[in-house]
């Protein structure tokens, strides 16, 4: 028997739990749009049979590579494998020494430990987040063999100083790019300004795969040959190993998926530069700390960080009214438990730690709808009006 109560009320739900959530982001939006041009491509794959490799991936390193501005692009099974091979061709051994930030993924020192050497920790701009070139100079010991800025959130690093900095010492640069697919620092593309460029195409990425994919671009020929070889167990010529390899490769549905969605990267990008500057605007005097694109750069909008310090109460509240937001990173690689040995302390880098404790991602993809990032600024200024009432 089924019971039903007719004397209860019946409580309208706020109007924020009505509405479809704003998600962070939207792959299946995307997918949506290419459907048809993805499973052509995976189908050409499959009837192939090339799923290592093969010409999907030497299609779409050579169209990357055009795209970026580079003379070769070396297609890898991840971000983290890229910088892992960048820097083994950049010369890093055991014992050395590799500058980088504290605020970034993991995986920019991972990549360090891999190849056995030290990182050496320098804050950021308090106003880019990216690499402080007066510390690094500072830095600099007979150990040093990279340096290895950080293009963060989607924006490049001051690159014309680290370059120089590098050529006067002796010291390659080499670009953390997995967040900055098609940025450009005066007028010259990331992943073109050092030694080598490295790229992530984890799927949230703004050029992404349908699974793991990374990349290096480089003009160095001799580098690009060695890369070849090294991803593939460094195999000379096959079953003849000429030195430690590795089983980097990248697989053919993944060359065809970044294939398609390199010929949409630029309008992708510029959806998300308008998003972007409408949230500049909506945004403004709100008592959030903005992120800026800094001159002579295109910040190509991988992420739209906020700052406040009471950065977690908001974004519960913001869960709680249907806006998914999102941590880009909440604990900066040197108070990270994996790195204890270094001995760092809070208070070390005292920018990357405030940007770590204040950060707050908020929706932003391509296909975000205006009235869908309305009601995330609606929402963040009930939010904040609340926030500032109860301190007053």
């Amino acid at each position: 028997m089924t019971l039903i109560a007719t004397n209860i009320p019946m409580v309208p739900a706020p109007a924020a739990l009505r509405e479809p959530p704003v998600p962070f982001m939207d792959l299946r939006a995307q997918y949506r749009s290419l459907e048809d041009e993805i499973l052509e491509a995976l189908r050409e794959v499959a009837e192939s049979t090339a799923y290592v490799l093969g010409p999907k991936v030497a299609a779409f390193e050579q169209a990357f590579a055009d795209y970026v501005g580079a003379r070769f692009c070396v297609g890898v099974n991840s971000g983290t494998s890229a910088l892992h091979l960048a820097l083994i061709c950049a010369g890093v051994r055991p014992g050395d020494e590799v500058i980088t930030v504290p605020m970034t993924f993991v995986a920019t020192t991972w990549a360090i430990s891999y190849v056995g050497a030290r990182p050496v920790f320098v804050d950021v701009d308090p106003v880019t987040y990216t690499m402080v070139l007066r510390q690094v100079e500072r830095k600099i010991t007979r150990r040093t063999r990279a340096i290895l800025p950080v293009h963060l959130y989607g924006q490049p690093a001051d690159m014309g100083p680290l370059l120089e900095l590098g050529r006067r010492r002796g010291i390659p640069v080499i670009e953390d790019a997995a967040q900055a697919h098609g940025a450009r620092y005066n007028g010259q593309g990331a992943g073109t300004l050092g030694l080598c460029g490295c790229f992530s195409f984890y799927p949230g990425k703004n050029l992404g795969a349908y699974g793991e994919a990374g990349a290096v671009t480089t003009d160095d020929e001799s580098i690009a040959e060695r890369l070849r070889s090294l991803r593939d167990h460094a195999q000379s010529r096959r079953y003849h190993h000429a030195e430690l390899g590795f089983n980097y490769r990248m697989d053919g549905f993944q060359g065809a998926v970044l294939g398609v969605k390199l010929k949409y990267l630029d309008r992708w990008t510029e959806a998300r530069r308008r998003l972007a500057d409408r949230y500049r605007e909506k945004l403004f005097g709100m008592p959030l700390k903005l992120p800026i694109e800094a001159p002579g750069r295109k910040h190509v909008w991988h992420l739209y960080v906020a700052l406040h310090p009471h950065r977690d109460r908001i974004r519960r509240e913001l869960e709680a009214r249907g806006i998914q937001t999102g941590l880009h990173y909440p604990v900066p690689v040197h108070l990270q438990e994996a790195y204890a040995d270094l001995e760092h302390r809070p208070g070390d880098f005292p920018i990357a730690e405030r940007v770590a404790s204040d950060c707050l991602s908020l929706p932003l993809f391509p296909e975000m709808t205006d009235e869908q990032q309305d009601r995330v600024v609606a929402a963040l200024h009930d939010v904040l009006t609340t926030d500032r009432e109860d301190r007053s």
